[in-house]
C-alpha cells in the first residue's frame, strides 16, 4: 500500500469519525421532535417545542414576528437574541414559514 493510499484512508476515517461525532452531539442537544413549526403562526407554547427555544426566546420570537408582520426567511430568526448560526442549524429542519404546525413530541 502506498503512502498516498494510507493517507487517503486515514483522512476518510478521520472525516467519518468527525461526522459521526457531530451527529451524536446534535442528537443529544435536539429533543425528539416530530413534525414542523410554522414560526409565522405558532403560539409561544408551540415554539417551545423547537430545540433551544425556551419561554423567553419563544416570547421574543412572537414579539419580533408581530413587529415585522411575520418572518420572510428562516435566516431572520437569527435576529432573536440567543439564536445564532449554530442555533439556526438545529432549528432549520423543524421550522417553516408557511403551512400548518404539526410538531409534537413523540
Amino acid at each position: 500500500m502506498t503512502t498516498a493510499t494510507r493517507t487517503g484512508r486515514a483522512t476518510a476515517l478521520a472525516l467519518l469519525a468527525v461526522f459521526t461525532f457531530a451527529q451524536v452531539a446534535l442528537a443529544a442537544d435536539t429533543p425528539p421532535l416530530v413534525g414542523v413549526v410554522n414560526v409565522n403562526t405558532a403560539s409561544a407554547d408551540e415554539l417551545q417545542l423547537l430545540p433551544g427555544i425556551g419561554a423567553a426566546r419563544a416570547e421574543a420570537l412572537v414579539a419580533l414576528r408581530k413587529q415585522r408582520g411575520g418572518f420572510k426567511s428562516v435566516e431572520e430568526l437569527k435576529d432573536v437574541k440567543g439564536i445564532g448560526d449554530a442555533g439556526l442549524v438545529k432549528l432549520r429542519p423543524f421550522v417553516r414559514l408557511e403551512g400548518k404546525t404539526t410538531a409534537r413530541l413523540p
